[in-house]
């Protein structure tokens, strides 16, 4: 147990914050002991610190999660589960399945943070959904100090939400989650620039690696690497509107970029609308909004996160003047602030 512990190396965006009590937790018994240690201190179960932003230090306790270990649990001609432990590395787990040829998680390659985190945000990239290729996982109730095991429709998966977000929020600590990866991949290359990229590369026939690949160079090419560059990737949700704003606003913006949800809710994307209200680039202090990338707010370096929480809270209100759009932060904000904008 470490006292007074910077938390600066684990969060993407490096800001320096400190935790009252910090240790770390390698199976159940270790995090139960952690726990019983400190019963009446405020809680933060730490994975990769990729989708978190910290406005001050943390006044209790913060456990990082490092169950680890892979393992097949079970198949048939189609299908095999697997079960990976929540402190995993997610990028290492993806290339892990990978290298063993079972598909579904290709499109999802260099996404920062744990496998642990991966279904409480439902994370997506490239037209996949973590929910598409989920199968069950297990988690412990803090309550009870039971294990509690959730399969798709128990964990009512949303864009970038789950019940753990929401219902069930910091009553659970996610301990493995399982997978249903195929042994017959089903290419999804429309979404983005991967076609694109297989074409640059001459690849007429692509493999799952392929996919792989061409994703982490379409990432690499405009996300900046957190160890260079402090951030937390796309800082905002893509805005799901009704029809008729949507008209509204393709009115005036022919060229809005959008996605059609339904009959009646259209998506937009908020790196056009940041882009177009002519933020990208924008520089605040020692923060600001990437130049390749306006999803994606950055440390420059000694940021606070308030700043940037302060970016992020400009952004919103520029966007909602100028296109009558209400940005949600995807990013959490940590502690958590439940009235900001």
């Amino acid at each position: 147990m470490q006292y007074n512990y910077s938390l600066q190396p684990f969060n993407t965006f490096g800001i320096d914050v400190k935790a009252k009590y910090f240790a770390s937790f390698s199976d159940i018994p270790e995090l139960k002991a952690n726990l019983a240690a400190f019963p009446d201190e405020p809680l933060l179960i730490l994975g990769g610190g990729s989708n978190m932003l910290f406005t001050q230090d943390f006044n209790g306790l913060v456990l990082r999660n490092e169950i680890r270990g892979i393992e097949q649990v079970d198949h048939d001609d189609q299908h095999v589960l697997i079960k990976a432990g929540a402190g995993e590395n997610w990028h290492t787990f993806v290339q892990h399945c990978l290298a063993h040829n079972w598909a579904g998680l290709e499109n999802l390659s260099l996404i920062p943070g744990s496998v642990g985190a991966s279904p409480m945000q439902n994370i997506g990239a490239y037209g996949v959904e973590v929910k598409d290729v989920f199968h069950e996982l297990s988690a412990y109730h803090i309550a009870s100090g039971e294990i509690h095991t959730f399969n798709k429709e128990q964990c009512q998966f949303g864009y970038r939400e789950s019940v753990f977000k929401r219902a069930f929020k910091n009553q659970y600590i996610i301990t493995d989650v399982t997978f249903a990866l195929s042994k017959n991949p089903e290419l999804k290359t429309s979404y983005g620039a991967i076609q694109q990229e297989l074409a640059t590369r001459g690849i007429t026939k692509p493999q799952i690696r392929d996919i792989s690949e061409a994703v982490i160079a379409i990432r690499q090419s405009k996300l900046p690497d957190p160890i260079l560059l402090g951030n937390a990737g796309s800082f905002f949700k893509n805005p799901v509107i009704a029809l008729d704003e949507f008209k509204t606003i393709q009115a005036k913006y022919p060229d809005v970029s959008h996605y059609v949800v339904s009959d009646t809710e259209i998506k937009l994307a908020a790196g056009w609308l940041i882009e177009k209200a002519g933020l990208k680039g924008f520089r605040q202090g020692s923060c600001g909004v990437h130049a390749k990338q306006a999803l994606v707010l950055v440390n420059y370096g000694g940021s606070q996160g308030q700043q940037i929480l302060d970016l992020s809270t400009h952004i919103i209100q520029t966007i909602q003047s100028q296109f009558g759009v209400t940005l949600e932060r995807e990013v959490n904000i940590i502690p958590s602030h439940e009235s900001i904008l």
